[in-house]
Protein backbone atom coordinates (compact mmCIF):
# COMPACT_ATOMS: atom_id res chain seq x y z
CA UNK A 1 0.00 0.00 0.00
CA UNK A 2 1.49 3.53 -0.90
CA UNK A 3 -0.30 6.95 0.01
CA UNK A 4 0.39 9.57 -1.71
CA UNK A 5 -1.05 13.01 -0.60
CA UNK A 6 -1.67 15.90 -3.58
CA UNK A 7 -2.06 19.92 -2.35
CA UNK A 8 -3.99 21.72 -5.58
CA UNK A 9 -2.43 25.52 -5.44
CA UNK A 10 -2.48 25.81 -9.16
CA UNK A 11 -5.55 28.18 -9.27
CA UNK A 12 -5.43 31.59 -10.96
CA UNK A 13 -7.52 33.94 -8.41
CA UNK A 14 -9.72 35.46 -10.17
CA UNK A 15 -12.12 36.02 -7.94
CA UNK A 16 -10.15 37.43 -5.37
CA UNK A 17 -8.37 40.39 -7.15
CA UNK A 18 -4.90 41.11 -8.47
CA UNK A 19 -2.95 39.54 -5.46
CA UNK A 20 -2.23 35.27 -5.28
CA UNK A 21 -4.50 34.42 -2.97
CA UNK A 22 -2.98 31.73 -1.84
CA UNK A 23 0.31 34.23 -0.45
CA UNK A 24 -1.93 36.22 1.57
CA UNK A 25 -1.48 36.36 4.88
CA UNK A 26 -3.89 34.56 7.14
CA UNK A 27 -3.45 33.72 10.63
CA UNK A 28 0.44 34.88 10.47
CA UNK A 29 1.75 33.14 7.26
CA UNK A 30 0.58 32.86 3.59
CA UNK A 31 -3.07 31.59 3.28
CA UNK A 32 -1.53 28.11 1.15
CA UNK A 33 1.20 27.16 4.60
CA UNK A 34 -1.80 25.70 6.40
CA UNK A 35 -2.89 23.41 4.03
CA UNK A 36 1.05 22.26 3.74
CA UNK A 37 1.71 22.10 7.30
CA UNK A 38 -1.26 19.87 8.02
CA UNK A 39 -0.84 17.68 5.17
CA UNK A 40 3.03 17.55 6.25
CA UNK A 41 1.81 15.69 9.61
CA UNK A 42 -0.29 13.13 8.02
CA UNK A 43 1.11 9.99 7.59
CA UNK A 44 1.73 9.47 4.09
CA UNK A 45 4.57 7.87 1.50
CA UNK A 46 4.40 11.13 -0.56
CA UNK A 47 3.68 14.32 -1.08
CA UNK A 48 2.84 16.28 -3.86
CA UNK A 49 1.75 19.99 -4.24
CA UNK A 50 0.98 21.67 -8.47
CA UNK A 51 1.14 25.29 -8.48
CA UNK A 52 1.28 27.42 -11.40
CA UNK A 53 3.36 30.67 -9.57
CA UNK A 54 7.00 29.64 -8.04
CA UNK A 55 6.21 32.11 -5.31
CA UNK A 56 3.52 29.85 -4.10
CA UNK A 57 6.04 26.55 -4.72
CA UNK A 58 8.18 28.37 -2.07
CA UNK A 59 5.82 27.15 0.56
CA UNK A 60 5.90 23.45 0.26
CA UNK A 61 9.03 22.65 1.40
CA UNK A 62 9.01 18.27 1.76
CA UNK A 63 6.68 18.22 -1.09
CA UNK A 64 7.71 17.24 -5.19
CA UNK A 65 6.23 20.29 -7.04
CA UNK A 66 4.93 19.96 -9.99
CA UNK A 67 4.10 23.07 -12.16
CA UNK A 68 1.22 23.85 -14.37
CA UNK A 69 2.69 26.04 -17.46
CA UNK A 70 -0.92 27.15 -18.66
CA UNK A 71 -2.45 30.00 -16.48
CA UNK A 72 -5.30 29.59 -17.86
CA UNK A 73 -5.52 25.31 -17.50
CA UNK A 74 -9.27 24.52 -15.65
CA UNK A 75 -9.05 22.76 -12.16
CA UNK A 76 -9.00 19.27 -13.64
CA UNK A 77 -5.44 19.50 -15.46
CA UNK A 78 -3.96 20.32 -11.97
CA UNK A 79 -5.57 17.04 -10.76
CA UNK A 80 -4.80 15.04 -13.79
CA UNK A 81 -1.45 16.44 -13.36
CA UNK A 82 -0.89 15.42 -9.39
CA UNK A 83 -3.10 11.98 -10.05
CA UNK A 84 -0.38 10.98 -13.07
CA UNK A 85 2.77 11.38 -11.12
CA UNK A 86 0.70 9.51 -8.00
CA UNK A 87 -0.02 6.90 -10.51
CA UNK A 88 3.58 7.05 -11.42
CA UNK A 89 5.00 6.78 -7.29
CA UNK A 90 2.58 3.38 -7.17
CA UNK A 91 -0.32 5.26 -5.33
CA UNK A 92 -2.80 2.33 -4.60
CA UNK A 93 -4.62 5.80 -2.30
CA UNK A 94 -4.20 9.30 -3.03
CA UNK A 95 -5.34 12.02 -0.60
CA UNK A 96 -6.23 15.52 -2.29
CA UNK A 97 -6.58 18.51 -0.62
CA UNK A 98 -7.10 22.10 -2.18
CA UNK A 99 -4.40 25.28 -0.57
CA UNK A 100 -7.52 27.42 -0.36
CA UNK A 101 -9.11 25.67 2.42
CA UNK A 102 -6.72 26.61 5.39
CA UNK A 103 -8.74 25.54 8.32
CA UNK A 104 -8.26 21.88 7.05
CA UNK A 105 -6.53 20.34 9.70
CA UNK A 106 -4.45 17.41 9.93
CA UNK A 107 -6.67 15.18 11.70
CA UNK A 108 -9.81 15.99 8.79
CA UNK A 109 -6.60 15.03 6.07
CA UNK A 110 -6.29 11.81 7.90
CA UNK A 111 -9.53 10.70 9.53
CA UNK A 112 -10.39 11.20 5.45
CA UNK A 113 -7.27 9.09 4.19
CA UNK A 114 -8.53 6.18 6.79
CA UNK A 115 -11.88 6.31 6.00
CA UNK A 116 -10.82 5.14 2.36
CA UNK A 117 -9.79 1.71 1.37
CA UNK A 118 -7.34 0.98 -1.42
CA UNK A 119 -10.61 0.07 -3.24
CA UNK A 120 -13.17 2.81 -2.38
CA UNK A 121 -13.10 6.51 -2.09
CA UNK A 122 -13.65 8.81 0.70
CA UNK A 123 -14.49 12.55 1.48
CA UNK A 124 -15.12 15.33 3.96
CA UNK A 125 -19.01 16.46 4.24
CA UNK A 126 -20.41 19.46 5.33
CA UNK A 127 -23.78 17.39 6.03
CA UNK A 128 -24.87 17.82 2.70
CA UNK A 129 -22.19 17.31 -0.11
CA UNK A 130 -19.02 14.80 -0.36
CA UNK A 131 -16.00 17.42 -0.61
CA UNK A 132 -12.18 17.94 -0.02
CA UNK A 133 -10.19 16.49 1.49
CA UNK A 134 -11.04 13.45 -0.70
CA UNK A 135 -9.32 10.43 -1.15
CA UNK A 136 -9.02 8.10 -3.82
CA UNK A 137 -8.23 4.42 -4.35
CA UNK A 138 -5.86 2.50 -6.89
CA UNK A 139 -8.67 2.64 -9.63
CA UNK A 140 -10.21 5.94 -9.78
CA UNK A 141 -6.40 7.63 -9.11
CA UNK A 142 -6.39 6.52 -12.60
CA UNK A 143 -10.02 7.94 -13.60
CA UNK A 144 -8.66 11.37 -12.44
CA UNK A 145 -5.77 11.72 -15.16
CA UNK A 146 -8.06 11.47 -17.42
CA UNK A 147 -10.76 14.32 -15.81
CA UNK A 148 -11.28 17.56 -17.70
CA UNK A 149 -13.10 20.80 -17.13
CA UNK A 150 -13.40 22.97 -13.86
CA UNK A 151 -15.41 20.36 -11.55
CA UNK A 152 -12.37 18.78 -10.60
CA UNK A 153 -13.55 15.18 -9.20
CA UNK A 154 -17.00 16.19 -7.77
CA UNK A 155 -18.40 13.77 -10.17
CA UNK A 156 -16.24 10.95 -8.78
CA UNK A 157 -17.37 11.93 -5.17
CA UNK A 158 -21.45 12.28 -5.52
CA UNK A 159 -22.57 9.29 -4.88
CA UNK A 160 -20.56 8.15 -1.86
CA UNK A 161 -22.29 6.69 0.35
CA UNK A 162 -22.32 7.50 3.92
CA UNK A 163 -20.16 5.30 5.76
CA UNK A 164 -17.24 6.95 3.55
CA UNK A 165 -18.00 10.56 4.37
CA UNK A 166 -15.99 12.30 7.60
CA UNK A 167 -18.44 14.93 8.58
CA UNK A 168 -17.01 18.20 9.57
CA UNK A 169 -18.40 21.47 10.50
CA UNK A 170 -19.22 23.96 7.61
CA UNK A 171 -16.90 26.33 9.10
CA UNK A 172 -13.76 23.82 8.75
CA UNK A 173 -14.22 23.15 4.78
CA UNK A 174 -14.85 27.03 3.65
CA UNK A 175 -12.76 27.54 0.76
CA UNK A 176 -11.30 30.78 0.16
CA UNK A 177 -12.56 32.21 -3.29
CA UNK A 178 -12.90 36.03 -2.70
CA UNK A 179 -11.40 38.72 -0.06
CA UNK A 180 -15.22 38.41 1.74
CA UNK A 181 -14.52 34.61 1.90
CA UNK A 182 -11.21 35.31 3.90
CA UNK A 183 -12.25 38.13 6.24
CA UNK A 184 -15.14 35.69 7.26
CA UNK A 185 -12.57 33.00 7.60
CA UNK A 186 -10.50 35.24 10.00
CA UNK A 187 -13.15 36.50 12.01
CA UNK A 188 -14.56 32.54 12.44
CA UNK A 189 -10.86 31.80 13.32
CA UNK A 190 -10.65 33.95 16.15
Amino acid sequence: MSRCGLLLAAGRSTRFGAENKLLTPFRGQPLAAHAAEAMATVPLDHRLAVVADPAVAALFGGFEVLTVNDPDAPQSASLALGARRAVELGATRLLVALADMPLVDAKLMGAVLDRGTDNAASAATDGTRAMPPACFSGPLIEALTKLSGDRGAASLLANLPPDRLVAAPPSALVDIDTAADLKQASASAD
